[in-house]
């Protein structure tokens, strides 16, 4: 059911991309709208793409009268539920919805939608990729990087949706036909009390959906296979491991579609994207266009054209015989560890940014392995330190320009250089792209040997 708009008091509480498209969204509707951010003007970016909207700006603080006179409260994903403005606005009885529940709610077409704790992005832009392949005219964003909420005004055959546990936090209503839950790992314990709350929040995607709706989930992780339990949507599964489950599996060098009857087959040989990570997505990104009548033939070629995501274990170069990885994408422990399990021994790696409350120790067993030289930056490098002691030589730097410098000096010929921080990057950076983009500038300016600096 579509939102009763038109002459509403609005409330946009947080000004990033998805509360700056939906001011846009509401005022285009008619609505009384309000942009709410503890953030100065002088602070944030982007707010000059409001020019010309009639917009109330409520900046550097909140204005609790705003919130409890408001018909409706629109929370961006970053502002958490317990701040004082919504707890008040709650209080009042004002409705509190996130940005995915409003643009849910606008859109016709069929939707799917991606969570879990790592391979998100990659998974949800795959989707995309087939399916526009497939000749579907077909929106991809959410978390990824276009909010929902921008899908609204498009003709569209469907949307795929990055979810993560922030936008999961505010539905409702939301309702996707085809749900996927990738992996679950410990991430976000700066926001949640505990997993279990973490957990319960990526849950949420299935809260509404019934047996006539499909759950994609991976067979070889055992928090899922425990939680599954309470889901109601048809279950199909992934195994990268083998696992004899109705779904897509993996068989030596070949993944099998093995659903109702089917019994498809796709030589891994074929794909471009790296890593046994990399392999897990492609396999759950595979089986919602097949759920929806893809030809299977199609929708392996896609997959096999895709070369990967910025930031997501990037080459950015290799230099003097040593091979510099842009991984700034990796903002928690389980992502770090997918990506130095496809690497060789030798690696530098370049970690640390703001602490999200995680622990870092189940690193210790890869980086006995695989790592020689650890550099560790940034808010969370003194934690990491002390938790990972004893792995591997340990430096602390004071910023990602001297880090790349040390691991320039330190890294012998036939190495790698990995920057994957398992941490957010909000201490230094503006946000995980803007990290890498300074990654891969101070890489491409190191000379080559016998080059003057």
């Amino acid at each position: 059911m579509k939102l009763d708009i038109k002459n509403k008091q609005i409330v946009v509480i947080g000004a990033g991309l998805s509360g700056l498209a939906l001011v846009r969204f509401f005022a285009d509707r008619g609505a009384s709208v309000a942009l709410s951010d503890l953030r100065t003007r002088e602070q944030l970016t982007g707010l000059d793409s409001l020019e010309g909207l009639p917009v109330q700006f409520d900046l550097g603080e909140h204005d609790l009268a705003l919130f409890e006179k408001a018909d409706v409260i629109a929370v961006s994903p970053g502002v958490p539920l317990d701040c004082p403005p919504l707890l008040k606005a709650a209080s009042c009885g004002v409705p509190l919805l996130g940005e995915i529940e409003i643009a849910a709610q606008e859109i016709d077409a069929p939707i799917i939608g991606v969570t879990g704790t790592n391979g998100k992005s990659t998974t949800t832009s795959l989707i995309g990729e087939i399916l526009q392949a497939w000749g579907k005219k077909t929106f991809v964003g959410g978390n990824l990087g276009t909010p929902l909420i921008t899908g609204c005004a498009e003709d569209i055959d469907g949307a795929v949706v990055e979810l993560s546990s922030f936008q999961l936090e505010t539905i409702d209503q939301f309702h996707p036909a085809i749900g996927l839950l990738l992996n679950l790992s410990s991430d976000h314990l700066d926001r949640y009390p505990d997993l279990h709350s973490y957990y319960q929040a990526k849950l949420r995607i299935f809260r509404n959906m019934t047996a006539a709706d499909f759950a994609v989930l991976n067979g070889d992780d055992d928090e899922i296979c425990r939680l599954s339990a309470t889901v109601k949507a048809t279950k199909v599964w992934f195994s990268g491991r083998g696992r004899q489950v109705e779904g897509m599996v993996r068989s030596g060098d070949m993944l099998i579609w093995n659903w109702r009857g089917a019994n498809l087959q796709f030589p891994l040989s074929e794909l471009q994207i790296a890593g046994e990570h990399n392999i897990e997505n492609a396999m759950a990104a595979m089986i919602p266009p097949l759920l929806q009548g893809c030809p299977a033939e199609l929708a392996w070629r896609a997959v096999c054209a895709f070369r990967g995501l910025r930031h997501r274990m990037q080459q950015v170069r290799t230099l003097n015989g040593v091979r510099w990885y842009n991984d700034s994408k990796g903002t928690n422990v389980g992502s770090v560890q997918k990506s130095l399990a496809g690497l060789p021994c030798g690696v530098t790696l370049i970690a640390g940014g703001k602490d999200k409350g995680s622990d870092y120790r189940p690193l210790k067993p890869l980086l006995n392995e695989k790592v020689k030289n650890l550099l560790l930056i940034g808010e969370a490098a003194e934690k990491m330190a002390g938790e990972l002691s004893g792995s591997c030589d340990i430096q602390l730097l004071g910023d990602l320009a001297s880090a790349v410098q040390k691991a320039y000096a330190v890294t012998d010929p036939g190495g790698t250089v990995l920057l994957s921080p398992a941490c957010s990057s909000f201490d230094m950076f503006r946000n995980y792209q803007a990290r890498g983009d300074e990654f891969e500038r101070l890489v491409l300016q190191l000379p080559q040997q016998g080059e003057v600096s």
